[in-house]
């Protein structure tokens, strides 16, 4: 059996969607490096939740590459408050 995954990842303007096809099994990183995207492992996640690279995927899954946050965002807020 195989399984069919979406893989985003998020950059400034658009947004970067490949498809691919992995064998029944496969994981995150499995996924990642199909595709050729260069990734952190801490910035993953499969519908939204945080997942790790050895995370196994189901047929239909979306992996998501984030990008790091420039400002947290606890600090942007208080920065927003003294203007």
């Amino acid at each position: 059996m195989t399984l069919k995954v979406e893989v985003v990842h998020a950059l400034p303007r658009h947004e970067k969607i490949v498809s691919v096809v992995l064998p029944e099994g496969a994981t995150v990183q499995d996924a990642l490096l199909k595709t050729g995207m260069n990734f952190d492992p801490r910035f993953l996640g499969v519908f939204g939740e945080p997942v790790t690279p050895d995370t196994k995927l189901s047929d239909g899954d979306r992996v998501e590459v984030y990008r790091p946050l420039r400002l947290d965002p606890k600090e942007a807020r208080r920065r927003r408050a003294k203007r």
